[in-house]
């Protein structure tokens, strides 16, 4: 048998009460096996990452040199946010970049709503179904830094924002656009409208919480 054993200090006076609910149902609370601190409603200290089940997570940088599409997988469902940023990342053609998002079934490739622009002495904007766009202008020679917050609404309703700035041309990207997925997500897709300009130089990586 388990025992749980409730001890007071050495020169406390009080008790410690465990009080069951009534309940009709067979509940159990699993402590962890570890040594800590037990958060509660009614805590008054400071909660640090490392009490948190599910902290901000870093992903592993990919490199953006070669390929028409960088995929990252293996998101938890639990996730409500996630940030992909681009470090100097270029395509070989015109083709604007766009983040898809997926789930088990794979990456969804339409049905995306939202516009994509850029802002420069004549600013230009897109329409894209195809995913969350990263400017509305696009050139072999630009070199992308900037990031893209993808928020969870509800549900499987994801809605995502993309603000960066762009090297080759005096302009920045934004965008911003949303979908519904047939599933949890899991995945995301970086890639171009066309599907088949490649990537030629930089860096991407996600952050997830």
């Amino acid at each position: 048998m388990s025992l749980l054993a409730v001890q007071g200090g050495a020169t406390g006076t009080g008790s410690v009460t465990l009080l069951a609910p009534s309940t009709n149902a067979t509940q159990t609370l699993t402590l962890p096996d570890a040594t800590g601190t037990v958060v509660s409603t009614g805590s008054t200290g400071v909660v640090t990452p490392a009490m948190l089940t599910q902290p901000l997570t870093s992903g592993t940088a990919q490199a953006s040199t070669s390929g028409t599409s960088i995929d990252f997988t293996g998101i938890p469902s639990w996730v409500k946010r996630i940030t992909v940023m681009f470090n100097g990342v270029s395509t070989s053609g015109t083709s604007i970049p766009i983040v898809q998002l997926g789930y088990s079934s794979g990456i969804t490739i339409a049905g995306y709503n939202g516009t994509t622009a850029y802002i420069a002495g004549t600013p230009g904007i897109s329409s894209v179904t195809t995913g969350i766009g990263l400017g509305a202008n696009a050139s072999a020679n630009y070199s992308r830094y900037g990031s893209m917050s993808l928020v969870n609404v509800s549900g499987a309703t994801w809605i995502g924002s993309y603000l960066g700035g762009i090297t080759g041309a005096t302009e920045m990207g934004i965008g911003g656009g949303g979908i519904t997925l047939a599933g949890t997500l899991d995945r995301i897709r970086i890639t171009t409208v066309n599907g088949t300009d490649t990537f030629d130089a930089g860096s991407i990586n996600i952050l997830w919480e």
